[in-house]
């Protein structure tokens, strides 16, 4: 089997993170002594350089270690602190395991977004973003949105228009990315036993003025997504680097909730909320309902924002949110419940490439033509095999991206 030429340093690294030994390392990889060589021997010899490493022991190492492959293609071990800042107020109770599974998730995109900017800055393409760190926090919420519109180019009428709120997000993800972020959808690691709850992380920025990336959480309501996808915009233009939650406890997550929420649903458009008793939920509610998919938002966020202008009260915007999501739980287990009845779910393609996100399949497509990129690599950035690559791009290519159900 040919022999794959990598950093050694990433080898000592990517085992010592894992917090296992040379000889604890040895006997989970299967290496067998050989002559005078221990199995550590052997191993020892590919993390000082004297040997290179088959793929199939990358593979091996990826699952043993629990990183990434594309890790091993780094050319040096990522920074400590990969995570960036840690905008989250964390429940109670949650595992350091979900803790684990998010750093995981963000050292993979980080070697993605690495691998893109380096073919960028080797093919003479990297452009320096201006809007990456130009927002201050001081400048104030009306600036912040100034600053989104003129840099996404878009507008709440054109984004109210489309018919369904997955059709608005497209739109914002669309916006975002031909303004040079890359916007994916990612929420466990490859498989759905390691889904990470919205509790744990609902997105994050990797704020670069290179190649800047967002990841949503799929886990959470398609109606939201468009909230946190201008949620994690407004980290890239404050130049921040870290990973979002649910709660609102810290003032930059106000901030950029506060963002959020205007730009989806400024404050005069409240105005046109009628007026209800106090104590009625389910006309409350209907209303919500009604008022929020006339504009493609989230009921949550709308009752929220109707909290925030005194609108509603604290008890009947507890009582709302808690039945919003309620309903939601209802209504995605049964989604869930009939996927799995079917008897072919959406096309793998279609999936992977909705959730990779045009700008990224375009921009891999683009560099494989000239060559600039491997094939192997290309699946490292798409989170593919090497042999599944040129399917994916192909099935893009003839529309096959569209909102898989």
């Amino acid at each position: 089997m040919p022999k794959v030429k990598v950093n050694p340093e990433i080898l000592k690294w990517t085992r010592e993170t894992a917090g296992l030994s040379l000889e604890e390392a040895a006997a989970k990889l299967k290496f067998k002594a050989k002559k005078e060589n221990t199995a550590s021997d052997r191993l020892f010899e590919l993390e000082t350089g004297k040997e290179n490493p088959t793929r199939a022991m990358l593979v091996e190492m990826s699952k043993q270690y629990h990183q990434p492959l594309l890790t091993f293609y780094l050319s040096s071990p990522p920074k400590k602190g990969n995570r960036g800042q840690d905008f989250r107020t964390l429940a109670d109770g949650l595992a350091s395991g979900e803790n684990a599974l998010v750093d995981t998730l963000i050292r993979d995109i980080r070697a993605r977004q690495s691998l893109v900017r380096t073919t960028l800055e080797e093919e003479d393409e990297a452009v320096q973003l201006p809007f990456v760190g130009s927002l201050r926090r001081e400048d104030g919420l009306e600036s912040a949105i100034h600053s989104i519109h003129r840099t996404l180019g878009a507008t709440l009428e054109e984004y109210r228009s489309k018919p369904t709120a997955s059709e608005a997000f497209k739109y914002l993800r669309s916006a975002a990315e031909k303004a040079g972020v890359f916007v994916l959808i990612a929420g466990n690691l490859g498989s759905y036993h390691t889904d990470i709850d919205t509790e744990v992380f609902r997105g994050f920025a990797l704020a670069d003025p290179i190649a800047p990336f967002i990841v949503i959480n799929p886990q959470d309501s398609r109606a939201a997504w468009p909230f946190t996808l201008i949620h994690e915009f407004t980290h890239i233009l404050l130049g921040q680097t870290g990973v979002s939650g649910i709660s609102t406890e810290k003032k930059i997550e106000r901030f950029c909730n506060n963002v959020a929420g205007r730009f989806l649903l400024p404050d005069e458009d409240l105005g046109q909320f009628p007026h209800l008793p106090e104590d009625d939920l389910e006309a409350t509610k209907a209303e919500i309902s009604r008022f929020a998919r006339d504009r493609n938002l989230s009921y949550k966020m709308v009752a929220y924002r109707l909290f925030q202008a005194k609108q509603i009260n604290h008890k009947l915007w507890s009582q709302v949110d808690l039945a919003f999501q309620n309903q939601w739980i209802f209504e995605e287990t049964k989604r869930k419940e009939k996927q799995r009845k079917r008897e072919s779910g959406p096309n793998y393609y279609v999936t992977i490439g909705y959730r990779t996100g045009k700008a990224l399949l375009g921009l891999m497509r683009r560099m494989m033509d000239a060559r600039a990129i491997s094939t192997s690599k290309a699946g490292i950035v798409l989170g593919v095999k090497a042999k599944q690559v040129q399917s994916l791009l192909e099935k893009d290519a003839s529309g096959g991206s569209r909102i898989p159900v």
